[in-house]
């Protein structure tokens, strides 16, 4: 039997007032993309060197609660000493990604997330190593004219992140819920509203059918806006607004907390929106916060350039987007706060995977 109040506690801690995750779970795929971008080679050297830099932060522990990793991350050492140590020592949470993949479903392109034929087993494993949180991420497309997300895709992802969850919890791990509803697309912020709603209903039901206990999961979710393609301007009001009603309309207020994900918009903009959020008055049961991957690292990552001599700056610049995310939760960001001119570089991947 789940110690339910633990999973509530280490839930609630995870989305402690000013605090927020760092995603550090790229796929072996991934991350070499990231390193592409700066020229240096993608091995196992060079992905140690990385993430120590990530890990190793000083202060990191005053903006961030968790970080979530790789399943190569989880296990790798470094002298005897666990890669993620530093974060333990430093209370940082620890979680691992344990979804391996999406595969297609029908021939319109949509997906459902692999990893569940074995996944008891896994997190038995990754419990007895420490894991407190897991993460799962479900992927769904907008396509207005072809009626894309099926019920079909919602009903098969949302079954998929319900069974993932309840086996978490059968281990004593928190899991993280991850519904993303990408950006790609020409749809309205209204149409992203209505799809998202109706993704995180069918999801949280599925969870509740499975008996899983609501108040030790967290969301992770798109924030709601319009597509890439639609030819709107970018508007962290608007988004704001629409977001928190899809919560309103949508997500239980059992759930401790929401761990957006920023979906491909640039570091400030993910910012701003999350500022936004918390500073909207509205009715929000829910701690709102960040899960951040591409909107903490794409700066941090252009400024180390894999170099020993580029530690300490890129660890500042990691450091210092952390902090911004960090008062977006609570709503005392401020645009002129902004001091990095590539805080401004567009991030979106189109069809996005890791």
């Amino acid at each position: 039997m789940p110690n339910f109040e633990k999973l509530k506690t280490n839930a609630q801690k995870l989305v402690t007032p000013g605090k927020g995750i760092l995603a550090a779970d790229e796929s072996l795929g991934t991350i070499g993309k990231r390193f592409d971008q700066i020229a240096v080679e993608n091995n196992h050297d060079n992905r140690i060197a990385y993430r120590g830099l990530l890990f190793n932060c000083p202060s990191l522990e005053n903006f961030i609660s968790g970080v979530i990793t790789f399943d190569e991350t989880f296990r790798d050492e470094v002298d005897g000493k666990r890669l993620v140590q530093p974060l333990l020592d430093r209370d940082i949470q620890v979680w691992i990604k344990v979804d391996i993949g999406v595969k297609a479903i029908n021939d319109l392109g949509e997906t459902v997330t692999q990893g569940l034929d074995n996944l008891d087993v896994r997190m038995a494993e990754y419990a007895k190593m420490g894991a407190t949180f897991a993460k799962w991420r479900g992927v769904l497309k907008i396509d207005i004219p072809k009626a894309l997300p099926s019920e079909f895709a919602i009903e098969q992802n949302a079954q998929a992140l319900a069974r993932y969850a309840k086996i978490c919890q059968d281990h004593g791990v928190v899991p993280i819920v991850e519904p993303e509803v990408l950006m790609d697309g020409d749809h309205t912020i209204e149409q992203a509203k209505k799809v998202t709603s109706r993704v995180i209903t069918i999801t949280y039901k599925a969870l509740s059918d499975h008996g899983v206990y609501l108040p030790g999961t967290l969301l992770k979710p798109n924030m709601v806006r319009s597509g890439v393609d639609a030819g709107t301007e970018f508007d962290a009001q608007a988004i704001a607004r629409f977001t928190v009603e899809c919560l309103q309309e949508s997500l239980p207020v059992a759930v401790p907390g929401v761990v957006f994900l920023s979906g491909g918009m640039s570091e400030a903009q993910a910012t701003q929106a999350l500022d936004a959020m918390n500073r909207l008055v509205a009715k929000k049961p829910w701690a709102l916060s960040f899960s951040y991957g591409r909107a903490l690292q794409a700066s941090c990552l252009k400024a180390y350039l894999g170099k020993v001599k580029n530690v300490e700056i890129a660890s500042k610049v990691l450091l210092d987007r952390a902090h911004l995310n960090s008062l977006a939760t609570l709503g005392k960001y401020e645009a002129s706060h902004e001091n990095n001119p590539d805080a401004l570089a567009d991030l979106f991947q189109k069809n996005y995977s890791y």
